[in-house]
C-alpha cells in the first residue's frame, strides 16, 4: 500500500531504475541528473549498479556527483541529493554488446524493488531506464515488459500506456498488437478503458478539473457512416456514450487525420488514440527527442523515455538524455500534484 503521509516540506524523492545494463541506461541517467537544477528539484535514487553508472561518468567526462549504499538499506533519510542502490551482488560482463541473461536478471530486480519501494512510500514516483525485453525473456522473467510488470505488482486490473509529447497527451487504446490482428482484439472494453483511465489521470496527476478527452476513429473519415468499416459504429461510438454516461467529458469518434493538428492547437485536454502508430506518430513527430512514456491505471506514478535500451550506441558518450531529463521532470510534477490533491483532501475532512 502506498504511504502518502509525507509532510508537504519534505523534498519528493524519485526513484530511478538503471534498465538494461548494457543499453545507454546508465549514460542518459548520469547526464540527465549532471543538471545542478533538475538535482534541487528533489531527491534520487538509482536503482542500479555503480560500476555501470561510474563507467558512463568516466566517458562523458562527468566527475560522479553521487553518493552509494548496499540496496538492501534504502529509504526516504538520503545522506546526499542522488545515492545509487548498488546491486554489486550482480554480475554483468561488459563485454556483452546485446541482450543477456545477466543483464534481464539485473534490470529486473531494478524494477521489482523500486515498484515495491514505491508501493511502500519510499519513493514518490519511479522513472525507468529502458530495458531490454529480450534479455527478460533469457532471463526468464514473469512478464514481457515494464508495464505488465507494474500492474502485476500493484494488482492493478486496468492499465495504459499513455504519451506526453509537447502539448499532447495520447493514451492507446492497443498497443503491440499486428494491425490485421486488431480486429479481433478490438472490444468496446478496450476502447473505454484508457477513456477512463485517462480522464482520472489528468484530473489526478495535472490539474485539469474536467479535461475535454477526444476519441479518435479507426477507419479513415471516421468509417463514412460505414463505407469503410463499421468499428465506429459498433465499437468506438458505445465506448464513448458509456464513458459520458459516467460523467467523463469526452467526444468523437473523430478522423485522425485532422485530430491531432486540433489537440496540438490545444483544443482538447487529451486523446485516445485506437492502435500503437496512430498515437505514436503525432508523438514522435512533435517531440521525438523528449517524449514521455507515462503508465496510467496505478496507484504509484511510473514515467520512462520513448525510446529503447539503443545497444549500436551505448557506451560511446553519444546518447541524448532529453528524454530522460523530461521523464524525471514529469515524474516530479506529477509527484507534486498527487501530494498538494491528497493534502487538499486532507484539510477538506480534518484528517
Amino acid at each position: 500500500m502506498v504511504d502518502n503521509n509525507h509532510n508537504s516540506d519534505e523534498p519528493l524523492v524519485i526513484g530511478i531504475t538503471m534498465g538494461e545494463p548494457l543499453g545507454i541506461g546508465p549514460e542518459i541517467i548520469v547526464k540527465a541528473l549532471y543538471d545542478p537544477l533538475l538535482r534541487r528539484c528533489a531527491k534520487f535514487i538509482i536503482f542500479g549498479m555503480d560500476e555501470f553508472l561510474e563507467y558512463a561518468a568516466d566517458i562523458v567526462e562527468i566527475e560522479p556527483y553521487w553518493g552509494r549504499c548496499q540496496h538492501e538499506k534504502i529509504s526516504r533519510d538520503l545522506p546526499r541529493n542522488v545515492v545509487v542502490a548498488d546491486y554489486d551482488d550482480y554480475s554483468v560482463p561488459n563485454w556483452a554488446k546485446g541482450p543477456s541473461k545477466a543483464g534481464g536478471e539485473a534490470s529486473l530486480r531494478f524494477c521489482i524493488d523500486a515498484t515495491e519501494a514505491a508501493k511502500a512510500g519510499i519513493v514518490d514516483a519511479i522513472v525507468t531506464a529502458p530495458i531490454s525485453k529480450a534479455s527478460w525473456k533469457q532471463a526468464e522473467a514473469e512478464w514481457p515488459g515494464h508495464t505488465e510488470l507494474l500492474a502485476a505488482l500493484c494488482k492493478s486490473p486496468q492499465k495504459a500506456m499513455m504519451f506526453v509529447a509537447g502539448p499532447l497527451k495520447i493514451a492507446l487504446a492497443t498497443i503491440h498488437e499486428a494491425l490485421f490482428e486488431l480486429r479481433n482484439k478490438f472490444t468496446i472494453g478496450c476502447v473505454y478503458e484508457p477513456i477512463d483511465l485517462l480522464n482520472t489521470a489528468l484530473q489526478e496527476y495535472f490539474g485539469i478539473k474536467n479535461p475535454h478527452i477526444a476519441v479518435a476513429a479507426l477507419n479513415p473519415h471516421a468509417g463514412e457512416d460505414g463505407q469503410f468499416g463499421d468499428e465506429e459504429q459498433r465499437i468506438i461510438s458505445p465506448a464513448i456514450l458509456i464513458a459520458q454516461e459516467m460523467g467523463v467529458n469526452c467526444s468523437g469518434p473523430y478522423p485522425a487525420d485532422t485530430l491531432f493538428v486540433r489537440a496540438a492547437a490545444g483544443e482538447f485536454d487529451g486523446v485516445v488514440a485506437m492502435y500503437h502508430d496512430q498515437g505514436m506518430i503525432p508523438v514522435k513527430l512533435l517531440a521525438f527527442k523528449d517524449a514521455v512514456n507515462v503508465t496510467i491505471g496505478l496507484p504509484i506514478i511510473r514515467t520512462s523515455p520513448a525510446h529503447g535500451t539503443a545497444f549500436d550506441i551505448a557506451g560511446k558518450g553519444v546518447a541524448d538524455e532529453s528524454s530522460m531529463k523530461a521523464a524525471i521532470k514529469l515524474a516530479i510534477e506529477m509527484a507534486k500534484t498527487k501530494r498538494q490533491k491528497l493534502e487538499c483532501k486532507s484539510e477538506a475532512t480534518g484528517k
